[in-house]
């Protein structure tokens, strides 16, 4: 049957094939009688698939280095000034509550990795990144999308959750993989995941979730739903094979996608002049056919307006929107990292002083008169209150039961893996002096 149906597909695409070939070949008849007949009609190109071509008769390279980059497009000056142009600006007007919860979600974030890094260091998680530098490209990101819209994050979209309502407490467990933990402990430290709030969980393999949310966008639009998806990636993983291979599958589908990339300008260690040669990731979008645009990723107004403008044309053109978010990594990759060993204190410390988003902000709310010390020191009081209750609460709950190490695999537990439970569990009985049970939820009968 199999065999049969194999061989009928095979015949179809010979077919099909065939009269691809004779309709070519009649077209490139019809413009040599043309020619040979003295037509005043130019010859054109008319390879299949191309776009209208013309014909030169001059050799010419194009020539990357002539060409002018592309510029980036802003709101707001860094004294969080609205920009004009020509008497006109792009001010997005959000009320205030709006923009106040924009600067809550960035700076409690920041707050929450000082406190979660500095668990790392005393050792009592095992692993942390920070989100310092590119809280602005994650919350203007999350704020002009729709909760029926679908996230696949890279590792460092902490802030997009957090607009999203994923509480401290959620966060917390996580990343002590405790009984809380959604997950069971069963991820790495900031591997977030939320079904309620369409949410994928994270994947440490750099670049996977592109093709995976390449194929959800499908889905979405095949759904006919009112809805698209977004899918966060690093400059380094545009690097990886997958993203070439989800940009294609998006632009020749026409997927309803945004792909919104972070270029903080360091792979790990890797500095973007190593990482390619051309202009940055924006470039290559045209190339895919894609609609593009780069942004000032630290311009927090910037940035929602152009994710809710790449939404838009995702719903309804149903077709894949590029965005490069040009900001900068404030720290280090991970707790895994020091990168003081490939750039210079001096270097950060510019852009720490000089140009973050949450600086910028506050200068936009203290300039509108919604924002002064006094509520600041107010807010980073309560704040950090807040991300500590939520860290006591995280440390005081046990890990969940070391059976559960056996779930989740099948939807029924297989034998085999059953008797690997049943062997484990009697071996740690007879040795429980030397495991701390005390610490983990008691063992499911």
């Amino acid at each position: 049957m199999l065999r049969r149906t194999i061989i009928g597909l095979s015949k179809q695409l010979q077919t099909l094939s065939s009269n691809n070939v004779k309709q070519c070949r009649g077209i490139h008849r019809t413009v040599g009688v043309h020619a040979d007949e003295g037509d005043d009609l130019k010859e054109k190109p008319v390879y299949p698939g191309s776009k209208q071509l013309e014909f030169v008769n001059q050799l010419n390279f194009l020539n990357p280095d002539n060409e002018p980059a592309i510029p980036v497009y802003r709101v707001m000056d860094r004294k969080g000034r609205i920009v004009k142009h020509q008497g006109a600006s792009e001010d997005p007007n959000l009320d205030k509550d709006t923009v106040i919860k924009m600067y809550h979600d960035m700076t409690l974030l920041n707050t929450m990795d000082k406190i979660l890094y500095d668990s790392q260091r005393q050792g009592r998680i095992s692993f942390y990144m920070t989100n310092f530098g590119e809280e602005g490209t994650h919350i203007g990101s999350a704020a002009a999308l729709t909760k029926n819209d679908w996230i696949f994050g890279q590792y460092r979209e902490a802030g997009v959750l957090m607009w999203r309502g994923f509480p401290l407490e959620a966060f917390m467990d996580q990343c002590y993989g405790n009984s809380g933990d959604g997950g069971l402990g069963k991820q790495m430290p900031v591997h977030y995941g939320s079904k309620e709030l369409n949410f994928v969980t994270i994947s440490s393999t750099l670049a996977t979730q592109m093709p995976q949310a390449a194929g959800a966008a499908y889905a979405i639009k095949r759904s006919g739903k009112d809805a698209c998806v977004i899918c966060y990636f690093g400059e380094g993983a545009a690097s990886e094979g997958d993203a070439h291979a989800a940009f294609n599958f998006a632009a020749t589908l026409n997927c309803p996608i945004i792909f919104f990339c972070r270029n903080n300008h360091f792979a790990i260690s890797t500095p973007s002049t190593e990482q390619y040669k051309g202009d940055g990731i924006a470039s290559r979008g045209s190339g895919y056919g894609m609609m593009t645009v780069r942004v000032d990723g630290n311009d927090v107004f910037a940035t929602y307006n152009a994710t809710k403008a790449a939404r838009e044309i995702c719903v309804k053109e149903s077709r894949p929107v590029l965005i490069e978010a040009m900001t900068y990594r404030l720290g280090h990759h991970s707790t895994s990292d020091d990168s003081s060993a490939y750039r210079s204190v001096d270097e950060v410390s510019y852009w720490d002083k000089q140009d973050t988003p949450i600086a910028r902000l506050r200068h936009y709310m203290v300039n509108k008169g919604w924002w002064s010390e006094e509520t600041e020191q107010k807010w980073k009081n309560e704040s950090r209150m807040r991300v500590v209750k939520a860290f006591e609460k995280a440390e005081a709950k046990k890990k969940p039961s070391p059976d559960l190490l056996f779930t989740d695999v099948y939807k029924e537990m297989e034998p085999h893996i059953l008797k690997q439970q049943q062997a484990m569990k009697a071996h740690v009985m007879n040795y429980k002096e030397h495991y701390p049970l005390d610490k983990f939820e008691k063992w499911k009968d």
